[in-house]
């Protein structure tokens, strides 16, 4: 029985592109929600302790872990153990593509092969149903067992007629003639597919063929390590909801920013801000259909709302309920409270409105005319930010506190206007709204340009009037309101750097605690991917690169980033894994393959 909870990045991901599991180098699968992202636990225990389920499946015995690693360039985990009797392998992987075939939405495939001689290994199937932990209603079936909760219901069946009980640990021995292949199956109010476990185990294999595939037509010109931006591309997708094009910010709630802290929130929510970064990371390596279907779900999703565009969303399109906590939930190393829901919701951002334009942008630039309706709602977004731009806001680290003038907010509303008359050239529009746009959009450059810049630090501040830094601005290079080679942009970078490092390339997005919040955090990922970046964008290549191989280092061998980063142990901090920060990733690559280009003969 495990007396420790697994370190946050010692878990690796396995999806479908509906929901997601996370599951423990221990064999455990501590982490799963159905039917999507945003669903209700069935196996919660990284969050809700034991009694909220697990599905351990692995060695019987003291075993070591030798090895763990996705198949290159797919979607399934292997994790190898060395064993007293030899060496087991454990395999999985959820199958993403279900449609032309009778298989189940959720659909979780799991192999114990033995090499060497026989292992003796161990099942414990618990599943638990929501915030009470509720345990099923059981019924079986030959060796199939199923379980059952109001409108969910499931299949567990191993191969070679070994009954699984949930809730009662049982063991097996697994022969290298013979391995163990355990497949469970969900349903969400409809009718529930069952699928034998070699019907399963084939499923699988050709669902990993189809992401080999999908990871082929990725372009090949990333000279720096190419396999991690793979990963992080295919991470993206993972995350991404297939049913309506929705990118979830994380797969999970309340992994703590601060072990033992209540710096812990619910991520299960797409963000159009982290989505708009993704959308650049797709269309640069030629994945132009991802960006694509998420610009229809946001015009879906914010039909009710334009112009205004809501900080985030469910992943239907739908305002998500209020933010509470949950009573009696431990939280992952007692970091309570857990939290449901994200009051963030609520706040007025004006950042959000610069990165979808210059999402839209870069789909216009990449050959994609923005469709009639979506332009009519860029152009409200752009109307939206030419009104309101004089105001404050909660800035995008959405501190829960006053609001003020942040310079990262105006500088991407200044994205925002300059990105709508871009793509104005291209289309017809009204003569009278471009002079708007471009009026506020000067007026804008010249306040952040007097307001936001600090000539005693030589660099933009986090907010008027303030002496604070933000690692958010690290993002000036990028946006050409001014040339790359700025004293102004060099300066910021610099100022950051001394005042946020936390040593090597990690940074913090803002003085440690200085937010309102008791306690402090880890270094954000994000921004120092976004350091990367602003170093290449502004011909520090080598030193880009550097840091670059840092980070790549620091992802471990599966690849995957959190939120945050403890400068001092290199431990995960924060939800798990992150789109934004494995988007942050890939476009540091590509500004490393851009300033190489650039620096060729």
């Amino acid at each position: 029985m495990r007396t420790d909870q697994p370190p946050i990045e010692d878990y690796g991901l396995i999806g479908d592109t509906r929901t997601a599991a996370l599951v423990a180098s221990d064999g455990a699968i501590d982490w799963l929600c159905v039917p999507a992202f945003d669903g209700v636990p069935v196996f919660a225990r990284l969050v809700g302790g034991p009694r909220a389920g697990t599905f351990h499946l692995g060695p019987a015995g003291p075993a070591l872990v030798t090895n763990r690693r996705y198949r290159p360039e797919s979607a399934t985990l292997d994790t190898t153990w060395d064993c007293p009797g030899g060496t087991l392998v454990l395999t999985e992987a959820m199958v993403a593509e279900v449609g032309g075939q009778l298989l189940p939405t959720t659909l979780l495939v799991r192999r114990l092969t033995a090499r060497g001689g026989p292992i003796e290994v161990a099942i414990d199937f618990d599943p638990r149903f929501g915030e009470h932990h509720d345990r099923p209603t059981v019924r079986h079936r030959s060796d199939v067992v199923f379980c059952r909760w109001r409108h969910l219901a499931l299949s567990v069946q191993a191969s070679g007629g070994l009954v699984i009980e949930p809730g009662r640990p049982v063991t097996a021995v697994v022969t290298p003639e013979q391995p163990l292949t355990v497949a469970v199956c969900f349903a969400d109010r409809e009718p529930l597919i069952h699928v034998p476990p070699a019907a399963a185990w084939h499923a699988l294999e050709r669902d990993e063929r189809r992401w080999q595939q999908w990871c082929r037509d990725i372009t090949d010109d990333l000279p720096h390590h190419r396999d991690a931006v793979v990963r992080s591309l295919l991470t993206l997708r993972l995350l991404t909801h297939s049913p309506t094009g929705a990118p979830v910010a994380a797969p999970t709630t309340s992994l703590p920013e601060q072990l033992g802290g209540v710096r812990n929130w619910d991520y299960r929510f797409a963000w159009p801000r982290d989505a708009s970064i993704g959308v650049a990371a797709f269309l640069a390596v030629g994945k132009d259909n991802e960006a694509r279907r998420f610009m229809a779900w946001l015009l879906n999703a914010t039909r009710l709302d334009r112009p205004r565009l809501p900080v985030l969303f469910r992943l239907d399109g739908r305002r998500p309920r209020p933010e509470r906590e949950i009573p009696g939930w431990p939280g992952y190393a007692h970091s309570a409270p857990v939290r449901v829901g994200n009051g963030a919701a609520d706040q007025r951002q004006l950042d959000g409105y610069g990165w979808v334009l210059d999402a839209a942008w870069l789909l216009t630039r990449a050959g994609w005319p923005l469709h009639g309706e979506t332009w009519r709602a860029m152009s409200g977004f752009a109307d939206t930010i030419a009104a309101n731009w004089h105001h404050t806001d909660a800035g995008i680290w959405e501190v829960r506190g006053d609001e003020a003038h942040h310079v990262h907010s105006k500088l991407m509303a200044w994205l925002a206007l300059d990105r709508a008359l871009r793509i104005a050239r291209t289309r017809p529009t009204p003569a009278r709204r471009v002079r708007r746009w471009s009026q506020q959009r000067d007026a804008l450059a010249a306040e952040i340009r007097e307001r936001g810049f600090d000539p005693a630090l030589g660099s933009y501040t986090r907010s008027y009037g303030s002496t604070d830094l933000d690692a958010a601005l690290l993002v000036l290079p990028l946006l050409e309101i001014e040339p790359p080679d700025s004293p102004r942009v060099h300066g910021t970078i610099e100022a950051v750097r001394r005042v946020l490092g936390a040593g090597g390339p990690l940074v913090y997005r803002y003085t440690p605690g200085n937010d309102g919040l008791p306690g402090t955090e880890g270094a954000f990922v994000a921004c120092s991917f976004w350091l990367v970046q602003a170093l290449a964008r502004t011909g520090r290549r080598r030193e880009a690169e550097e840091l670059f191989d840092e980070l790549v280092a620091w992802g471990g061998p599966l690849g995957l980033y959190a939120e945050e980063i403890d400068p001092v142990t290199r431990a995960a901090l924060g939800n798990y894994p992150q789109a934004l920060s494995h988007a942050s990733l890939v476009q540091a690559a590509l500004a490393l393959r851009d300033a190489a280009r650039a620096a060729a003969p």
